[in-house]
């Protein structure tokens, strides 16, 4: 559902994602796809883990399984999931994890913890990747240890004043677990606002989040892309619900992107 920043259920249409996902992978040929992350509450790890199996399967080896520990209050207590307060929380996604990469890397699984149990667990048919991808999207220090120690690839969301922050809690997370810094993939997403009009910019400044949004030009735009680079970002990822009102509008929005922006590239 929708994310309201209080406990309140709100209306709108939210599609599920692992069955949008499935459809996209049936219907396309070169697109990577993924989830931007699968909160582990919802779903038992060894579910997920067949799920991601069996897509990797449908798109022939084009997924990239993005998980988390989960954060949105409102959809966990309207629909009865315990989300769980921070230690327990990230303990419980560090089973989690450990079950979903070695179900995905091994013939079986066995594993006994205090939120999960199981026992000689088969993911069949395997996936196609090898190992297959999985992302862990997070900016605590506890949880960037346990990305650094499972996990292929990193996301975090940040301007590049955050993103600055976050990156240096990831490298010491590394450094802590002993896995190089350019072993693993790292992605950056944020709100961007293609806007010129100084009038138009502070506006948005008033009601956007300011430690995740990009407002301003194509110039300041390509400015702020430049040094996400520079941090170390291999992938920066453009939402597209800043971008216009209708499918039509992001749709342009993103071609503009691509040629009046990532042409500088």
């Amino acid at each position: 559902m929708p994310n309201d920043e209080s406990t309140t259920t709100k209306d709108g249409d939210v599609f599920e994602c692992w069955s949008m996902i499935s459809a996209i992978a049936a219907i396309t040929k070169n697109l990577r796809i993924g989830s931007l992350v699968s909160p582990t509450t919802f779903r038992h790890p060894t579910v997920l883990a067949n799920i991601a199996a069996t897509i990797d399967q449908i798109s022939n080896g084009r997924l990239t399984l993005g998980i988390g520990a989960g954060w949105q209050v409102n959809e966990h207590l309207s629909y009865g999931v315990d989300l769980l307060e921070g230690k327990e929380r990230v303990d419980r996604f560090e089973e989690a994890i450990q079950i979903i990469t070695s179900m995905l890397r091994n013939e079986r699984t066995t594993f006994a913890g205090r939120h999960f149990s199981v026992t000689d667990a088969p993911c069949q048919p395997r996936p196609i990747q090898t190992p297959l991808p999985i992302m862990v999207g997070t900016g605590g220090p506890r949880m960037s240890k346990i990305t650094a120690k499972y996990a292929n690839e990193w996301n975090t969301w940040g301007n590049v004043s955050t993103a600055t922050e976050r990156v240096e809690t990831f490298s010491r997370a590394c450094e802590a677990v002993d896995r190089q810094w350019d072993d693993v993939h790292k992605s950056v997403q944020a709100m961007f606002f293609l806007v010129d009009d100084q009038e138009t910019i502070e506006k948005i400044r008033k009601v956007a989040p300011s430690d995740r949004s990009i407002i301003g030009s194509n110039e300041h735009t390509i400015d702020q892309i430049g040094q996400l680079i520079a941090l170390g970002f291999d992938e920066i990822i453009v939402p597209d619900f800043t971008l216009g009102k209708d499918p039509q509008s992001r749709i342009d929005s993103y071609e503009k992107i691509r040629t009046e922006i990532l042409s500088h590239f």
